[in-house]
């Protein structure tokens, strides 16, 4: 799946991953490809992005933001 992570101003991250954790506004959850369409805020915590599945994730501090998933990728604005 696709996925961003930006600020107004400044790309963060944009590529392909196999998930996207994030801390959502009712709890962490993850996204993998082809989930259901939603949109929700986020709370401060990390956004944890896996390249592949059980590799190291690339993590971003957010501070709030959020979350819109489609059913090619997602997008989360910070």
């Amino acid at each position: 799946m696709h996925v961003v992570i930006a600020k107004v101003d400044e790309v963060l991250f944009e590529g392909e991953a196999y998930s996207l954790t994030v801390p959502g506004a009712e709890g962490e959850m993850t996204v993998l490809g082809h989930h259901e369409p939603l949109i929700t805020t986020l709370k401060p915590g990390e956004a944890r992005v896996h390249l592949v599945a059980g590799d190291a994730p690339k993590v971003f501090s957010i501070e709030g933001g959020v979350l819109e998933v489609r059913s090619d990728g997602a997008t989360v604005i910070l």
